[in-house]
């Protein structure tokens, strides 16, 4: 069973008690049917819950403010001594006190005027500017909601059309003339206490150059003037810390529906003050909390009344501009930087004195040169009669017509082992064709004639023998061509 069946089932017991009790049961229902039906009671005056605006405290202060205003600047002496110092610390008490005024006049007007126009507590929400509406609109909201001029210097011009809109769909009734008459003497002091806010801060702000100088260096008189008014006094606001001072003065707004990226939360006096207003848009919050701070320090600096030269204002004024500036300086150049060295181990060389020397011996030979060079514009004399294409190059090409041997050159020169060289010398000193044991000795009957199978009798060449054999054995041993020209040309083809 439910809360609700449960609350009629009680009821029900109820009813049934009533008609089974006596008379007395039955008059007393009688009775609070009675109190229940009693029509509402009537509004009474708002002088019953904001008794400020007719005070004899608050007139005394106007009065002292009216007089000192008049003096160009306090009287030398101690400041503590100086009892237009006291009104300073005694009327920005006050504007605390007015504030909390405004709100339990708004409160006041608001439960009145939800009869006449109850969404426009959702729109608008900040005392002030509900009670200047509130004013502005009377009983007529309709019509006072359109095309107002006075109704444009208090709200946005997006809020001025969400009330039009609204006011046109209101379910509210039409006050009474007592119930508007109330609501309009709430509205008056609600403004009046307001201008006598404005007037403290006038004066202060104009006596604050003596009572708080430093502050006033870093944020302005005006500001400084606020900042105390709300706090309560100098000695409060150097108590408080920076956290709580960046926020003083922020009110919450409401777009009614509209985008929120406009909304900037948590920003109050220090917010809007010049100094915070000259950076750049992205980077004021952080200025504000830098600014919010120093405020502190400079606060509490002139709560003991010390350097009233402003000098350590100055001091935190050039922080605060040194900080600034380096926050909106551009980043530095980026160089492009260069891609580091590859790691390249090390190779293996494939040189040194060997293979110079062999390079050197292997290269080309002035010869070579000669008939790899070919001159311009010349006809080339076939050395193989056209069989080959192969020429002579500019060999011989010399006025004398001798070819002139290239001159030797120990780098270039054909070379054998001491091997070859051994097997060379062996075979030169060989006699072959019946010679005798006895080196170059031939006997006498030693003779060029030779028996052979095939011919039978047959002269010969006993040097032949060594040419044939020779030739193989040495080519069998040569390493490369150049040795056996080496050979030749020593004049081993000649035996």
């Amino acid at each position: 069973m439910s809360l609700a069946d449960e609350l009629l089932a009680d009821l029900e017991e109820g009813t049934e008690d009533v008609g089974q009790d006596d008379g007395e049961n039955v008059a007393e229902v009688a009775d609070v049917e009675d109190v229940v039906m009693e029509p509402e009671i009537q509004a009474t005056r708002v002088t019953s819950v904001a008794k400020l605006r007719d005070s004899q405290e608050l007139a005394e202060i106007m009065n002292n403010i009216k007089k000192y205003s008049s003096q160009s600047k306090m009287e030398a002496g101690p400041v503590e001594a100086n009892p237009e110092y006291r009104l300073i610390v005694d009327a920005n008490n006050m504007t605390v006190e007015i504030d909390n005024e405004i709100n339990v006049i708004h409160k006041f007007v608001r439960d009145l005027y939800s009869k006449r126009f109850p969404e426009l507590e959702s729109l608008v929400q900040t005392p002030m500017e509900y009670i200047s509406t509130v004013k502005e609109l009377g009983n007529n909201i309709l019509e006072m909601s359109k095309n107002n001029e006075v109704l444009q210097e208090i709200l946005t011009s997006a809020t001025i059309m969400v009330v039009s809109v609204t006011a046109s769909t209101t379910q509210g009734s039409v006050l009474s003339t007592e119930e508007f008459a109330t609501v309009m003497e709430a509205c008056d002091m609600a403004i009046d206490l307001h201008k006598c806010k404005v007037n403290i801060f006038e004066y202060v702000e104009s006596r604050m150059s003596f009572i708080s100088p430093n502050l006033s260096i870093i944020v302005g008189a005006s500001v400084a003037a606020k900042l105390m008014g709300v706090a309560g006094g100098l000695t409060n606001l150097s108590k408080m810390p920076s956290c709580n001072i960046l926020v003083l003065g922020s009110q919450k707004k409401t777009l009614s529906g509209f985008s929120t990226t406009a909304i900037l939360p948590h920003t109050g006096f220090i917010y809007y003050s010049e100094i915070v207003q000259k950076t750049p848009p992205d980077l004021r919050r952080k200025a504000a909390r830098l600014v919010s701070s120093k405020c502190t320090l400079a606060a509490r600096v002139d709560s003991f009344h010390e350097s009233l030269d402003g000098n350590v204002g100055d001091t935190l004024l050039a922080e605060i501009e040194q900080k600034l500036d380096k926050m909106t300086e551009p980043p530095p150049v980026k160089f492009v930087k260069p891609l580091p060295a590859p790691i390249d181990p090390g190779r293996k060389k494939r040189g040194g004195r060997r293979a110079r020397k062999m390079k050197e011996r292997l290269g080309l030979t002035e010869m070579r040169k000669q008939t790899n060079r070919m001159n311009f514009g010349e006809i080339e004399e076939d050395a193989y009669q056209d069989d080959l294409g192969f020429s002579l190059g500019s060999l011989g090409k010399s006025a004398s017509g001798k070819i002139r041997g290239p001159p030797v050159d120990a780098k270039t020169k054909a070379r054998i082992s001491k091997t070859l060289q051994q097997k060379l010398s062996k075979q030169s000193n060989t006699v072959w064709g019946g010679s005798t044991t006895v080196k170059k000795q031939v006997a006498g009957t030693a003779s060029s004639v030779a028996f052979t199978p095939l011919q039978g009798l047959e002269i010969v060449n006993p040097q032949a023998g060594f040419n044939v054999l020779f030739v193989c054995r040495v080519w069998r041993s040569l390493t490369h061509k150049r040795d056996l020209m080496y050979c030749l040309s020593a004049g081993f083809g000649d035996r």
